[in-house]
């Protein structure tokens, strides 16, 4: 449930062609839904603009796919992040209209097809080796209604390539820049564009990098003051809070 289908909802009872009871039924699993090993917040669009999202790491398949349905049920995009292949199997039997993102390990299902992009994002990696983070970024940007712009291996080892796709970062409204290894691209590229560049730190790296914790250290301590730092390998987060970003500069013009 979000604002767009709980108004549609409503304007369809004022109509008279649903019921008053028949709207009731379909409110009846605001704000959650307890199916017992999980309790969903379909409220979540109503409050903050985007649905819930399934972490699937952890979680046994048929759980995921009991919750991917549920969610998919309410009429909602779905997506489920670090899906192992067990539970893209169970998903995708459970839910058939899904999509699998092998690298970004995600599973996505549209349901708001037709609906125009709000904003554009700029996702960036160091290295190859970085990819499946930015992909679990671009991924989840577009599903929540987002031009991605994708523009990999462009790391300061070759500084040349980033500075070869200069244009396409400068139409960006917000940057995620992946990077492992000790992290110095996103200060590199907050230099260079005047909007939010969104770090993520990437568990690529030998020995001294210690699984990202090196990129993450230097990301924090970036000189470029537009650049903010998540958690290692949080594409995720990284691309939820650039959605928001870049979906509240589109209200305001």
């Amino acid at each position: 449930m979000n604002k767009v289908s709980l108004l549609e909802l409503l304007a369809s009872v004022e109509s008279g062609a649903v019921s008053p009871a028949a709207a009731v039924d379909r409110l009846a699993n605001l704000p959650f839904e307890d199916i017992g090993h999980a309790r969903i917040d379909h409220h979540r669009s109503l409050r903050t603009g985007l649905p819930e999202v399934i972490y699937a790491q952890g979680k046994v398949p048929a759980q995921t796919a009991e919750i991917f349905a549920r969610m998919a049920a309410s009429g909602i995009d779905v997506l489920a992040t670090r899906a192992d292949d067990a539970t893209v199997i169970a998903v995708l039997a459970s839910t058939p209209a899904a999509v699998h993102h092998p690298k970004a390990r995600a599973i996505t299902l549209r349901q708001s097809a037709g609906t125009e992009a709000k904003g554009h994002i700029a996702v960036l990696s160091a290295g190859t080796s970085d990819q499946p983070v930015a992909e679990e970024a671009a991924v989840t940007a577009e599903l929540f209604n987002t031009k991605v712009t994708r523009l990999y291996d462009v790391g300061v080892a070759g500084l040349h390539r980033l500075l070869a796709v200069r244009e396409q970062l400068a139409d960006a409204d917000a940057v995620i820049v992946c990077a492992g290894m000790e992290g110095a691209l996103p200060s590199v590229v907050g230099g260079l564009v005047g909007v939010p560049v969104i770090a993520v730190p990437t568990s690529v790296g030998y020995g001294a990098s210690f699984s990202g914790a090196t990129a993450l250290l230097g990301m924090l301590n970036s000189c470029s003051p537009n650049v903010s730092v998540v958690n290692i390998d949080n594409g995720f987060g990284a691309a939820y809070t650039a959605v928001l970003i870049t979906h509240a500069s589109q209200r305001r013009i």
